[in-house]
């Protein structure tokens, strides 16, 4: 999910800073040509929002097959098959999982459920789970099933048992509360169901779910260490439902979910609200299955605890897989358009979507100010004039205090109504990074305003920028890297009175399931681990300020980039400086203010070209805070490859 702090309109200042540098010439990096990423991985957030073990299987799909039952396992001989539900639980669940205890099973016969590569079991905590059963042929059988957390060893850590009956043949839900005894020693945990004493029995199960302790205790909710993660950058958007999580995705090609690859397939915000047994979920475009329990009002409520506002994107009509829709069949897709915008802030009274808002707890409407339309429409450039003609047209007419983002190259193909904002995307090199850092500042001051929606160095290798790792791809964002970003982070902020807003992407990636790297983010099972580009992001969100003040420039050819920002509610200025080389370099600043205080506070993030946060070394590299001698003139050195935040209080 793409996600960094707003770069709010900074006013600029009469105050010019002059910063003199004393650097060794290096040479400068060669200028790679611009390219426009593929995809980017906001449907990682729906492996966030719990430890569920809603399997594709059970939703629909895969029936009667071994990859059907992936991270399901038999205990003590119980014969497990997914099928096709005669009666389902719900039409949008077509399946459930049958499960038949042999004739001569004595004792316990169940099942058990791996979760999304592990479960962390916590003494700390208290699980929620629940699942729906029900006996296919009424029988006589009266018993009870344990629903519990297991280690790897077979020891139950947490258990409940269940009274049922061979007379429960309509679905019932069996909601428990579990609270292990002591914590697990690793993530190698199950869910496990076994029943006692039901030998010859057939039993069907749906819709499994089991959460820990939520963020905010949100039903459905966030896992609290990614969530309290994410507002530790302190974001101020989150574009949703994600780039490639809105377009659909063509059968033989799972490879995309925003924009989908065929119609059908594309993401649907009515089809994720609501309870979760009307829920379909879909294969998303990067080949998982999205249970859809994150939904679109998950999402929403998501952003308001973490005092985020949404930039939200509609279905512009294109699916990856090639279909582009005629102009006189967008109609339909321009009323689900709107019911997706009413749901968001319309008004109960009048509107159907809003209503159904109200109604799930959420009367007033949410904070929304952006629509994107579409994503990386530059794939369907002949088709998106008139599409965008007739999305943005129509939605403005009836939302006219919302503003509608284009999505394909700046300026081509022209389009009608005149984009007022644009959203651009960057994958590439530390170096192409570094020597664009001026890229805004050579953009006309038209009135057009831009989002950098997704941006970051994936590769040192600028003859093949998505290659594989032995071609020069980054796993892990570097030092390297993370510098090269923060280089053009300072362009972005020097440029904030056309650029509103900026994004690293992917946001998220789990680490037994990566489609793309590198990522901001990674976790698994039990932990979370920021990358330097996390702590550069992180650096830049949290010292923003609202002002933007001129000083000298850095040079466009060099390797050394800075940008001044003032907040006036503090009084301080905050001087953010990139050194994207190995070579130490030496400044000197001289501030033009009436009073400089003589001391300041450095944030500094420093390390080797390829020091890197990962699994193994979580914390190799992490920001350091000091204070250093400063006045109205002083010397400072940055490290090779680093990102620094020297803060002052001045007057």
């Amino acid at each position: 999910m793409e996600l960094l702090a707003m770069l709010f309109l900074l006013r600029y200042s009469d105050k010019c800073l002059r910063i003199s540098m004393y650097v060794s010439p290096l040479p400068a990096f060669k200028r790679a040509d611009r390219r426009i990423s593929t995809a980017e991985m906001v449907d990682s957030m729906q492996k966030v929002n719990s430890t569920a073990i809603m399997e594709a299987s059970v939703k629909g799909g895969l029936i009667n097959t071994t990859a059907a039952l992936n991270a399901w396992h038999a205990v003590s001989g119980a014969a497990l098959t997914v099928i096709a539900d005669p009666k389902p639980v719900s039409s949008a669940l077509p399946n459930s999982l049958q499960v038949k205890i042999p004739s001569g099973q004595r004792g316990a016969a169940g099942f058990s459920n791996e979760g999304f590569w592990g479960i962390k079991v916590d003494a700390a905590w208290t699980y929620s789970a629940s699942f729906f059963y029900k006996f296919p042929t009424r029988s006589s059988f009266r018993g009870s099933l344990t629903v519990g957390l297991q280690n790897s060893a077979g020891q139950l850590l947490a258990s409940k048992r269940v009274n049922i009956a061979g007379f429960t043949t309509s679905w019932t839900q069996v909601k428990v509360s579990l609270k292990p005894t002591k914590s697990a020693a690793n993530t190698n945990n199950s869910f496990v169901v076994t029943v006692d004493g039901a030998a010859g029995q057939t039993i069907n199960f749906a819709m499994f779910s089991l959460f820990p302790p939520t963020f905010k205790n949100r039903e459905n909710g966030m896992r609290i260490d990614i969530a309290e993660t994410l507002v530790e950058m302190a974001p101020a958007f989150f574009r949703f439902p994600g780039g490639n999580n809105l377009r659909p995705v063509p059968d033989a090609c799972l490879f995309d979910l925003q924009e989908g690859q065929t119609v059908a397939s594309r993401w649907q915000w009515n089809t994720t609200v609501g309870s979760l047994l009307d829920r379909p979920g879909r294969v998303g475009d990067w080949g998982y299955v999205n249970t859809d329990g994150l939904g679109i009002l998950e999402y929403l409520t998501f952003f308001e605890d973490a005092k985020m506002e949404p930039i939200m994107a509609v279905w512009s009509g294109y699916a990856l897989g090639g279909t582009q829709l005629a102009e006189n069949a967008l109609a339909p897709y321009i009323a689900q358009a709107r019911d997706q915008i009413n749901f968001v802030i319309g008004d109960p009274k009048t509107s159907a979507p809003a209503a159904l808002r109200a109604s799930l707890g959420h009367p007033e409407p949410f904070a929304l100010r952006y629509i994107e339309v579409g994503n990386e429409d530059f794939f369907a450039a002949g088709t998106y004039p008139y599409r965008w003609h007739d999305i943005v047209g129509n939605l403005s007419a009836e939302f006219p205090q919302l503003q509608f983002i284009a999505t394909t190259d700046t300026f081509d193909p022209i389009l009608s109504p005149n984009p007022t904002q644009y959203d651009v995307h960057v994958y590439q090199t530390p170096g192409w990074f570094a020597q664009n850092a001026f890229m805004y500042d050579d953009f006309e001051r038209n009135g057009t305003t831009y989002f950098e929606g997704e941006y970051a160095a994936i590769s040192t290798n600028p003859n093949n920028i998505f290659g594989t790792p032995d071609q020069g791809r980054l796993l892990f964002p570097t030092m390297q890297s993370s510098s090269g970003e923060a280089a053009f982070m300072t362009g972005l902020e020097r440029n904030s009175d056309i650029v509103f807003a900026a994004s690293y992407a992917p946001l998220l990636q789990h680490i037994n399931s990566t489609q793309w790297t590198p990522d901001l983010i990674s976790f698994d099972a039990g932990q979370v681990y920021k990358s330097t580009s996390f702590y550069t992001q992180k650096l830049f969100s949290l010292n923003k300020g609202d002002e933007y003040l001129p000083s000298t420039l850095p040079s466009r050819t060099g390797t050394l980039f800075w940008s001044v920002t003032r907040s006036n509610s503090t009084g301080n200025i905050m001087i953010k400086i990139s050194n994207t080389v190995a070579t130490a370099a030496d400044m000197t600043f001289q501030l033009p203010f009436s009073t400089v205080a003589s001391s300041g506070t450095l944030q500094q993030l420093t390390g080797a070209q390829t020091a890197s946060n990962t699994p193994t070394q979580p914390q190799a590299v992490v920001p350091v805070n000091s204070t250093i001698p400063t006045g109205k003139t002083f010397n400072f050195t940055a490290p090779g490859f680093s990102v620094n935040v020297v803060t002052i209080k001045v007057s």
